[in-house]
């Protein structure tokens, strides 16, 4: 029996897969619709090689669904990046030749040629976290561009408009005291009203969102919102994103995924190193915001740290890169952390036995201690997942006296 790649170009409205030796000769061809019994189709048609494993071109996103399905009937799944695909094409005939056996063919062989692509798991927790963030970033994102249409339309009607963020209630009083006089003025009332409706009802949903992404967090179990900054709308992108921290071999590994870590561009004797534009976006945001949320307060380690960077002559923009990087580094341990507790769980449960993934550190506050001096989280929206407020004078005082006794 000849071990097989079957690779799947996934759309919506249906599914070519290829099948690919181990020398990537094609074996065979399918094209099924995307209907209810997909899976059971292609299941069937590759039942003539028992020694086989799937290969999806974006199990995360259009190909989501054949692949849960597959994996759910007990395939083995790749989730295989597009551009791994494109490059396959490129180098085989020097063009994209874009079609979609091409590109089914290309997504085995890159899964042929590649170790980095990720086995797909069934859906967990971090899917519904998932879920949850997407859904806050569309609000947040069409907020946005409402809030934006609606001052426009404000400043043609109030002089000045609104100096700072719009909000609701500030435009809801704004239009009240407008009195439009003439067609042109009343249309564009009417319309700035339009608008204001629907940045109430987003704000609503923002609310509600924000309700149900924080609940998720706290059913996770995780102590990521223990860094300073990070409340449950950045620990649901971080956990969704992760999913698995165990791939990651160390905080250096997970820094490059996430974007905070410096690429090398060296050449010869010169050694420079640039702002990396690299890894997963929505988790450097994510590391970004937390970033903002510890320099905007003054008690914070985190502007201490940016302050200390400022003082060495170093510029903004690097002092909040350097300081991304050490919020990656705490984020990084309290993932481990949360794992490591949960293989623990396991075992008492299960009893003796290996253990999944590799969380190799002691403890939180390890060989690099920095990375704990971001206290306790900003305040967020209910249900909170803070400590007890009444702890958190004890601690600070605590945390001053030994700041006094390093003086001393």
């Amino acid at each position: 029996m000849t071990a097989v790649m079957i690779g799947v170009d996934p759309h919506k409205g249906s599914h070519t897969a290829v099948a690919v030796g181990s020398d990537e000769r094609q074996l065979g061809r399918l094209r099924v619709r995307a209907a209810a019994g997909q899976a059971e189709q292609l299941v069937e048609w590759a039942a003539a090689w028992p020694e086989r494993t799937w290969a999806v071109e974006g199990a995360a996103g259009l190909g989501h669904l054949v692949a849960q399905q597959l994996v759910a009937a007990g395939e083995r799944v790749l989730d295989v990046q597009p551009k791994l695909a494109a490059r396959v094409r490129l180098l085989a005939a020097g063009d994209t030749n874009k079609t979609d056996p091409n590109d089914a063919r290309s997504v085995a062989v890159a899964a042929l040629r590649s170790d980095g692509c990720r086995q797909v798991r069934p859906d967990d927790h971090s899917a519904v976290l998932q879920v949850w963030s997407k859904r806050h970033r569309d609000l947040a994102r069409s907020r946005n561009q409402v809030a934006c249409r609606l001052h426009a339309v404000i400043c043609e009607l109030v002089p000045g408009g609104v100096q700072k963020e719009i909000t609701a209630a500030h435009a809801g009083r704004l239009l009240e005291e407008a009195v439009p006089s003439g067609a042109v003025l009343l249309a564009r009332w009417e319309l700035a009203a339009d608008f204001l409706e629907d940045l109430r009802r987003i704000d609503a949903q923002l609310s509600q969102v924000k309700k149900k992404l924080a609940a998720a967090v706290k059913a996770s179990g995780t102590t990521l919102t223990e860094v300073f900054g990070v409340g449950p709308v950045i620990a649901g992108i971080v956990l969704g994103e992760v999913e698995d921290v165990s791939r990651f071999r160390d905080r250096d590994h997970f820094a490059a995924y996430n974007g905070t870590a410096p690429v090398e561009v060296s050449s010869g004797n010169r050694k420079v190193h640039r702002l990396s534009r690299r890894g997963n976006r929505r988790v450097n945001h994510a590391v970004h915001m937390a970033a903002i949320t510890q320099i905007r307060h003054p008690h914070s380690e985190g502007r201490a740290y940016y302050d200390k960077k400022i003082a060495e002559g170093k510029t903004s923009k690097e002092a909040v890169r350097a300081l991304k990087r050490r919020i990656s580094d705490a984020i990084y341990r309290r993932l481990r952390v949360d794992a490591r507790r949960v293989v623990s769980q396991s075992a008492q449960v299960t009893g003796p036995g290996g253990q999944a993934g590799n969380v190799t550190d002691a403890s939180a506050a390890d060989s690099h201690p920095e990375c704990r001096l971001f206290g306790t989280a900003t305040p967020g929206p209910e249900p909170t997942l803070r400590p007890d407020q009444a702890a958190q004078p004890k601690k600070r005082s605590s945390q001053a006296s030994k700041k006094m006794n390093r003086t001393t």
